[in-house]
């Protein structure tokens, strides 16, 4: 399958050959954003990182209103933290992680073994073409990776498709500040973007708005938007950390110009629930 993770070909690369470093401890379940409930006071620690890390997990979970007994996807699973989670909570649950990197599939298996009559499995497969009958779950997640999908109109559809009416979908991404767009052309402009493409080119955030307008296509209801940006800010520390201490120069580099977008209030982080229409 054809994609384009640059910064999971380097981490996966440095988790390999430095299996005891800061980076392992701070990616063995979760490699996405962290929730921290009193931005304020973090700091750049492996283990504030990885209780906020687990925390936005957490939080996402309970948008979804997850349950015992129900069958529940999460897309872009990345090395299966949230099924982990789901797992350890949970009980009577078919748990499905999808991803279209067989990599972080192997890690994913190696991380999570079922437990209080849970079934988990791990699916190799594409966003926008989920390799699922119609109908089949009644709750998706994805966790920051939406801006890898070639198109999230289609991943819309496609959730819209193997869920079951009334099922909800709940996912985080980066998300344009509207009223601030005047402002970041005239940033861009003085200030020349990362040459790396470390997390991936054409990522473009998303308008306000757009999900809103790509729900309602797909058949499906807006029902919660919740911006976290301030409690997100302190995980680009935290990055930066580890990535200099895995001589990952170019994950510095790009998580600096990240952290400028979004604390000048750019770009910000949002978590969004929709539900599926009868």
């Amino acid at each position: 399958m054809n994609y384009d993770l640059p910064y999971f070909d380097q981490i996966i690369e440095r988790l390999e050959a430095l299996p005891d470093s800061s980076l392992a401890r701070a990616f063995e379940r979760h490699v996405h954003w962290g929730y921290f409930a009193s931005p304020e006071t973090a700091d750049d620690s492996v283990e504030r990182y990885v209780a906020a890390a687990e925390e936005l997990t957490r939080r996402m979970c309970d948008a979804a209103g997850v349950a015992d007994g129900l069958t529940i996807l999460d897309v872009g699973c990345g090395f299966g933290g949230t099924i982990d989670h789901l797992n350890a909570h949970l009980t009577g649950c078919e748990l499905v992680g999808l991803n279209i990197d067989a990599r972080q599939l192997d890690r994913a298996r190696d991380l999570v073994q079922p437990r209080a009559e849970n079934t988990v499995s791990f699916v190799e497969g594409d966003a926008c073409s989920l390799p699922f009958e119609d109908g089949r779950f009644d709750a998706v997640l994805a966790v920051e990776c939406a801006f890898h999908f070639r198109s999230r109109k289609q991943f819309f559809r496609e959730v819209r498709r193997v869920s079951k009416p009334g099922a909800t979908l709940v996912l985080s991404d980066f998300i344009l500040n509207d009223e601030r767009m005047a402002d970041l052309g005239k940033w861009l402009e003085a200030n020349e973007a990362p040459s790396n493409p470390f997390y991936g080119s054409n990522r473009i955030p998303p308008a306000s708005g757009s999900y809103a307008r790509i729900a309602k296509s797909a058949g499906m209801q807006f029902t919660l938007d919740e911006d976290i940006t301030a409690n997100t800010l302190p995980t680009y520390a935290a990055m930066r950390r580890l990535y200099r201490e895995a001589g990952l120069d170019d994950g510095v580099e790009s998580t600096t110009y990240l952290e400028e977008l979004a604390r000048r209030d750019f770009v910000r982080y949002h978590v969004l629930r929709f539900t599926c229409t009868p």
